[in-house]
């Protein structure tokens, strides 16, 4: 159906096309990632500056990192009790 030249070519257009993609968003990072959180979207930020960030965005991080604390310790605990039924 399809001869084995085409499907290589598509694939080296579809990696083309990605890698023009991902360096086009790595050029303007911080103006897409910004655009996406003005339309809702909950995009992290790499090593945040926390003087900068407003009341709302601190207490959305607080809440993450007590999650991730919560989780953390509920599988320590649970490697604890395994451990010691075993």
């Amino acid at each position: 159906m399809f001869g084995g030249n085409m499907v290589w070519k598509g694939i080296l257009i579809g990696v083309g096309v990605s890698a023009v993609g991902f360096y086009a968003y790595k050029k303007n990072e911080d103006r897409v990632d910004g655009f996406l959180r003005r339309h809702g979207m909950d995009i992290r930020q790499r090593g945040a500056d926390y003087e900068a960030m407003s009341v709302e965005e601190l207490m959305r991080t607080k809440e993450t990192l007590e999650d991730l604390i919560a989780e953390k310790e509920m599988q320590e605990q649970s490697v604890t009790v395994e451990a010691a039924e075993a």
